[in-house]
């Protein structure tokens, strides 16, 4: 079922999960191998949930890459959904 307006799965780590952990996003990002800013990025929005992260997510303990990467794909396609597209014309039946 696809969700209404699914949220940036980078809100969820500002919002979820570094609050749980009790970490900040300059820890949490060291921890991750990442740079800050580009944990800010993804947490505010403006940069995706790559597969590599995806999988430092996991290792480090926080849920499993493909779910991650669902819900990149899920915000993703709801936006891709909502904007002006060209003039597609359909296929013949294949088979």
């Amino acid at each position: 079922m696809t969700q209404f307006n699914p949220p940036h799965p980078g809100e969820i780590l500002l919002e979820d999960v570094l609050p749980a952990l009790n970490m900040s996003g300059t820890e949490f990002a060291r921890r991750l191998g990442l740079a800050r800013e580009t944990l800010s990025r993804i947490m505010h929005g403006r940069a995706p949930i790559s597969p590599d992260l995806a999988v430092r997510l996991e290792r480090a303990g926080v849920g499993k890459a493909r779910v991650w990467l669902a819900a990149q794909a899920d915000y993703d396609l709801w936006h891709a959904e909502r904007r002006p597209q060209p003039a597609i014309e359909r296929f013949a039946s294949i088979a």
